[in-house]
């Protein structure tokens, strides 16, 4: 057994060349945070690259989510979400005020199936909070005939999209808000940190309040906020990490396609990683270990790992199955199959930018292995 350990990411940290230009000048100029001019710098970088206008950096996505529902006036009632993601999507729910409601996703993309979230709908529903999950669209269409059609908001949960679009459209362009995570495992970050995206400068005028304890002025606090800012540090990490975010994705998506040409006809497994498919980020890998494989998930979860390859079953458990969630009647095992089916069978292989064809091979072979 290799003594190297694999795990299923590693963060992709930025040149120190890049890196070391941008500290001399925090420290030369002594503005630490409050919307300084790194910060300022790089809001304009990452609208002018992602395609989108309007922008607020915030320390963290989960705080971003909680926002985003405040600002959209999501503060009590109930928001039909997804029972498959971080727990972090229900968590947001909860620290703004209203209570999550599961529907069940859809088998191919893992998504919030629009069908399943029509049946949850109910006179309390305030919006829909739903996951490109693994970085893969939503059927944002079929989700804003729902909500249009009900009257509710639609906010997304893009954490793993950086990047993402969806014929030619930047995928944080759809709904009412996006917001992204800069979190040190995803495919681009800022160590920690994450991005309201707004649809209109009022709403990120008031996101932008809500980041800074409420602060319209120096003197003027109109609204009950929080300490939501990004650093100057984070903010510097992120410009010169963009430098090369294109070199990021095209190494991922090689990971990506040999993977998919190793493994996308084992009988048993389904590799769900829209691998071929524009636009994609190649957020992560996700095989689904059926029962024509033959050895369960689980098993082979431990097989990897005897070989010092660390796989992740994400997501499993359930958000539903969670002890703080657990007792919602949406969380019921019959009202959600696929999505139980799905945590039962998903394990994500590595896959990171730097991972060479060498270290691969040890983790295709332990996946092919009778």
């Amino acid at each position: 057994m290799s003594s190297d350990p694999i795990y299923v990411t590693r963060p992709h940290l930025p040149e120190l060349a890049d890196v070391l230009p941008l500290l001399e000048q925090i420290w030369d100029s002594g503005l630490l945070t409050n919307n300084g001019p790194l910060l300022q710098r790089f809001e304009s970088a990452l609208s002018d690259y992602l395609g989108v206008a309007h922008i607020s950096l915030v320390a963290n996505a989960t705080l971003g989510t909680t926002l985003a529902m405040e600002q959209a006036g999501i503060t009590s009632g109930e928001v039909i979400t997804t029972p498959f993601s971080f727990v972090a999507t229900s968590h947001s729910i909860k620290r703004a005020g209203a209570t999550p409601v599961f529907a069940d996703i859809d088998p191919v993309t893992l998504n919030l199936d629009p069908a399943s979230v029509v049946k949850q709908i109910t006179p309390d529903t305030k919006a829909i909070l739903a996951v490109h999950t693994f970085g893969r669209p939503c059927d944002v269409e079929g989700l804003k005939d729902v909500a249009d059609s009900h009257g509710l908001k639609l906010l997304y949960d893009a954490a793993h999209a950086f990047g993402v679009r969806k014929d030619g459209r930047s995928i944080l362009s759809y709904g009412d808000m996006s917001v992204l995570s800069f979190h040190a495992t995803k495919v681009f970050n800022t160590f920690e940190g994450g991005a309201v995206i707004s649809p209109d400068r009022e709403t990120k005028e008031g996101v932008d309040r809500l980041t800074n304890f409420g602060f319209a002025d120096t003197d003027s606090v109109e609204a009950i906020g929080l300490n939501a800012k990004m650093s100057e540090f984070n903010a510097a990490i992120g410009l010169a990490q963009l430098c090369k975010i294109d070199e990021v994705l095209a190494a991922r998506a090689r990971v990506a396609e040999r993977y998919m040409r190793y493994l996308g006809d084992v009988p048993g497994l389904r590799c769900a990683s829209p691998t071929g498919e524009s636009g994609h980020n190649h957020y992560a890998f996700p095989i689904l270990v059926g029962p024509d494989y033959p050895i369960d998930r689980d098993t082979l979860c431990e097989r990897l790992e005897q070989h010092n390859i660390f796989a992740r079953k994400y997501f499993y458990p359930l958000i539903s199955d969670m002890a703080p969630y657990a007792q919602l009647p949406s969380a019921a095992p019959k009202s959600l199959p696929i999505a139980r089916k799905v945590a039962a069978e998903v394990l994500c292989l590595p896959l990171y930018p730097d991972l060479d064809e060498a270290t691969q091979d040890r983790i295709i072979a332990q996946v092919l292995a009778k």
